[in-house]
C-alpha cells in the first residue's frame, strides 16, 4: 500500500526539454515513431499534434500523450476519450514551437 500512496505523491512533470526545446501541455510536435512499431506507429507518422500532457509511470519512463492537429474530435481527447489520444516517448517527436527554445 505505501507504494501505491508514494506515487500518488510525486510531484507531476509540467515541461521537458527535447533538442533544446521546453515542451510542455499545448506545444506542437512532429509525430516520429520508431522503426518496427505497429500500425497506429505507422499511420501517425509525420503527423502534427499537441501535446496534452506529460505522463511518468511506476517505472520513471516519460510519455507524451497527444491529440492530432488535424483530428476534428481532438477536443475527446482532452476528455481523455479512446481514438483521440496518443502517447508518444519525447524520442519519437520534433519540436515544431521553436520559439519556447531554451536561451532564445
Amino acid at each position: 500500500m505505501d507504494f501505491f500512496r508514494e506515487q500518488e505523491e510525486r510531484p507531476t512533470l509540467e515541461s521537458l526539454l527535447v533538442e533544446g526545446v521546453e515542451l510542455k501541455k499545448g506545444s506542437r510536435v512532429l509525430l516520429q515513431p520508431r522503426a518496427g512499431g505497429d500500425i497506429m506507429d505507422i499511420a501517425l507518422a509525420g503527423k502534427v499534434a499537441f501535446i496534452e500532457g506529460i505522463e511518468q509511470d511506476f517505472e520513471d519512463r516519460i510519455y507524451l500523450s497527444v491529440t492530432l492537429e488535424d483530428d476534428p474530435g481532438r477536443d475527446l481527447g482532452g476528455d481523455r476519450v479512446l481514438g483521440h489520444r496518443f502517447y508518444f516517448s519525447p524520442e519519437e517527436v520534433v519540436p515544431l514551437d521553436l520559439e519556447n527554445a531554451r536561451g532564445s
